[in-house]
Order: structure tokens, then C-alpha cells, then sequence
């Protein structure tokens, strides 16, 4: 089992910023392959948000791509996503996850709230 310990959640005005952190917390824990970003919208589906991959190369969805950025400290155990130009659509539980040995393990969520 790896855990994930998640952080940096809260509420915002539209057109505002937050930063989400996300960190295995096993100390020798390695290698990261993926690291990823997902979020369920009330009364929706968890959706992509992005990924990377440890070699650097970063995948996103339309809906954020141009806001939001994913980065990987991979002696840190940890991923971050900047969020700029927040939206009320941007509201949901968000949700990171790591993919080791064949299978992803996730973090317990931090809810992101943006109001217009």
C-alpha cells in the first residue's frame, strides 16, 4: 500500500490562484514512473486533469491546458499542480495518484472551491 498525503486545498475568488501538493510518504519509496491529478465536480464523474511522467513530458486536459502546471520533484516524493486563472467550474474534490508496480494508488482528496 502507498500513501498519499495531499495538500493545499481551500477556497478562491474566480480568477484566482491555488497550488496542490502531493507527496508519497514512504521515504524510500522509488521509482516514480507517473504521477497524475484527477477531480470530481459535484454530482459528476472523477476526470483527468493531468499527468507526468518522470522523464519530464506533462499531459493535460483541454479544459486546464494553458492554466493549470504539473510539476514533479522526484527527490521530494512529490507532485504539485499550480492552478492560475480559477474558475467556478473549477470546483471539485481533487485527487493525485501514482502509478507504481502496475497499479495506482490515490490520495484521500482536497477539495478546491472557486466563486464567482
Amino acid at each position: 500500500q502507498v500513501q498519499l498525503i495531499e495538500s493545499g486545498g481551500g477556497s478562491v475568488q474566480a480568477g484566482g490562484s491555488l497550488k496542490l501538493s502531493c507527496e508519497v510518504a514512504e521515504r524510500n519509496f522509488h521509482p516514480i514512473s507517473i504521477m497524475g491529478w484527477y477531480r470530481q465536480p459535484p454530482g459528476k464523474e472523477r476526470e483527468f486533469i493531468a499527468n507526468i511522467i518522470s522523464a519530464g513530458s506533462t499531459n493535460y486536459a483541454a479544459s486546464v491546458k494553458g492554466r493549470f502546471t504539473i510539476s514533479l520533484l522526484i527527490k521530494k516524493r512529490t507532485t504539485t499542480l499550480q492552478m492560475n486563472s480559477l474558475k467556478p467550474a473549477d470546483t471539485a474534490v481533487y485527487y493525485c495518484n501514482v502509478l507504481y508496480t502496475g497499479d495506482y494508488f490515490w490520495g484521500q482528496g482536497t477539495q478546491v472551491t472557486v466563486s464567482s
